[in-house]
């Protein structure tokens, strides 16, 4: 994917004020763990992983959340179904080492580690500000992968139709996982098209930091254009497939969480509307807008779709 080099971007501009200006005190006196980090030693490893960011051409204009917004009103359901549980849960997941299998429909099945898919498409080199919405709207500055530079490097077959994502199963580091909500461990998947499109990202980082653990570290999927259940996070599985693989909301109920699960003020959720959204941290709710308003870019993946249909 082409991305734009932007110089006279400034930190700041991405990131709140007041982190910002901590944030440079913390590399004022950390200088030998960011030398570490350019000599090509442990990213993960490091409380700074990200020192050359460059912002996406992708990114929206708007401003986004703050990081307490971002951390602290999560759905992560193997650390609790409460929204301020996986902040206060998600501390007794260990995510260094962390290695992701790479199987199904590809020309060699394979194990990386997550430091690996890094330098396969150096995360230093992109932001990402894109909107994302569940039963709320937040505009998030993700650190990522484009998706599709990871999908070339698995080498996938002429059969491979679909991708599907499978997140850690560990109750003794997820203690949400120790009650039935789900059938563990949570899988997603998406249709190639869609996987390749360069929206779709794997995020390892937001405000120019490593993921906390609460937003899905090491590494999670962000489809922005869909509602927020599609993007799994602590990905340890991607398995390309030739059949739409079943997914875990999709499993749970059917007739309230389709496979595609594209933002669509039209298609009303069972039990509420889904014409408005709030956005964290405003009173008043704002339309919602197709594919989270990003039709221009994506709405061709579905032409000729019956969209109320296949939700």
């Amino acid at each position: 994917m082409l991305i734009r080099r932007t110089p006279d971007i400034q930190s700041s501009e991405i990131t709140d004020q007041d982190i910002y200006l901590n944030r440079r005190k913390f590399l004022a006196a950390a200088g030998g763990t960011l030398g570490a980090v350019l000599a090509g030693e442990s990213l993960l490893a490091a409380p700074f992983a990200f020192p050359n960011l460059r912002k996406s051409p992708l990114s929206a204009g708007e401003k986004p959340n703050s990081l307490r917004d971002i951390t602290t009103y999560n759905n992560f359901y193997e650390f609790g179904t409460d929204k301020a549980d996986p902040a206060q849960n998600a501390h007794t997941l260990v995510t260094l080492p962390w290695t992701v299998r790479i199987d199904g429909e590809v020309k060699r099945a394979q194990n990386v580690d997550v430091e690996t898919l890094m330098r396969w498409s150096p995360p230093e080199e992109r932001i990402y500000r894109l909107r994302c919405v569940e039963a709320w709207s937040m505009v998030i500055p993700w650190v990522g992968l484009p998706l599709a530079a990871i999908i070339k490097r698995a080498q996938p077959t002429s059969r491979a139709k679909y991708v599907e994502f499978t997140t850690l199963h560990d109750p003794k580091q997820m203690p949400g996982q120790r009650r039935a909500v789900l059938d563990w461990p949570y899988a997603e998947g998406l249709r190639m098209d869609e996987a390749m499109h360069p929206l779709a990202i794997l995020a390892v980082g937001l405000y120019g930091e490593l993921l906390p653990n609460q937003n899905g570290a090491p590494l999670r999927l962000v489809v922005p254009w869909k509602y927020g259940f599609k993007s799994g996070k602590s990905i340890v599985r991607i398995r390309f497939t030739e059949q739409q693989p079943a997914t875990s909301w999709s499993k749970a109920a059917p007739r309230e969480y389709g496979f595609f699960a594209n933002v669509n003020p039209a298609v009303d959720h069972p039990r509420w509307s889904q014409a408005r959204e709030r956005r964290l941290g405003e009173f008043t709710k704002r339309p919602t807008l197709p594919f989270n308003g990003y039709a221009e870019q994506v709405a061709s993946l579905y032409s000729g779709m019956d969209l109320r249909k296949f939700y």
